[in-house]
């Protein structure tokens, strides 16, 4: 089961100051452990990844207040890398192509459509010596198409995380953000505002703590949008902000790791203002 926040089977997705929960049930063997989301401009249908390498696409239904209430016409597509193989897919980004950022690898693969096959963009230097499971968790396009992309670990918790951009061919550095406290990278996106919004989990022991911070596009002016005490939700992994009739929405998705005692979900916020 998944909640939308998200995980296997379930969303949750809440206004900021009014929470609400939608949890996504599927009996499908291949569904759970969501990684990663991206919602649709008109918040009616969303695309979202598997770290067991499969695309799930869904339509979405709301209710007066824009809450979740069901989900239709659910579909899972495999998800394969250049050698035809199912990679640890983490992050998502849909622009001209569908973007995925991968562990293990660490890379990052386009495919012209879900059902279609991937290129694998060139490497960053860096990305080489990356620890296998905490490089490439996020993945986030902007209105230009530059792809940027982080680790979930910078190697020290005093050391900055580099945020790498792609644009015209060439990935470069855009800007560091400061690592706080134990949190690490799960997701990123960037609104239809412009800012950087940035998804961090940090598991206590017993459950997960949810922050996101938000940046401008050159990494300056943090700000902290939300931060919940432990077990408040599961291990939000992805992160989709979007721009709906009454202001920005940003919607999370949980990954459930395909245990029956998680509810993976989406966890929708509302912004207090309209983007002008």
């Amino acid at each position: 089961m998944i909640a939308l926040l998200a995980g296997c089977g379930q969303m949750l997705w809440a206004d900021i100051g009014a929470p609400d929960t939608f949890v996504w049930r599927n009996t499908d063997d291949r569904f759970g452990g969501l990684s990663g989301i991206d919602m649709a401009d008109d918040g009616l249908s969303l695309t979202t990844i598997s770290d067991r390498a499969k695309f799930v696409t869904a339509d979405v239904q709301r209710g007066p207040n824009g809450a979740i209430t069901a989900l239709s016409n659910v579909v899972i597509h495999p998800l394969r890398d250049t050698r035809g193989r199912g990679p640890d897919s983490e992050g998502l980004a849909i622009g001209d192509h569908i973007y995925v950022s991968v562990e293990g690898r660490h890379q990052v693969l386009a495919f012209d459509a879900i059902t279609g096959r991937s290129t694998a963009l060139p490497q960053h230097p860096d990305f080489k010596g990356m620890q296998s499971n905490s490089s490439l968790e996020a993945l986030a396009i902007d209105a230009t198409g530059a792809l940027y992309t982080l680790p979930e670990r910078s190697g020290r918790v005093s050391r900055p995380l580099p945020v790498y951009r792609y644009r015209d061919g060439v990935w470069d550095i855009a800007f560091r953000i400061p690592r706080r406290g134990n949190f690490l990278t799960s997701g990123a996106d960037i609104g239809p505002d412009g800012r950087f919004y940035l998804l961090d989990r940090h598991f206590t022991g017993t459950g997960f703590q949810t922050r996101v911070r938000r940046f401008n596009i050159d990494g300056t002016h943090e700000v902290t949008v939300i931060e919940t005490s432990n077990r408040t939700h599961d291990n939000l992994e992805g992160i989709s902000v979007w721009q709906s009739p009454n202001g920005l929405r940003m919607t999370l998705v949980s990954d459930d790791d395909f245990q029956f005692s998680s509810e993976p979900s989406l966890w929708n916020t509302q912004s207090t203002t309209r983007r002008s």
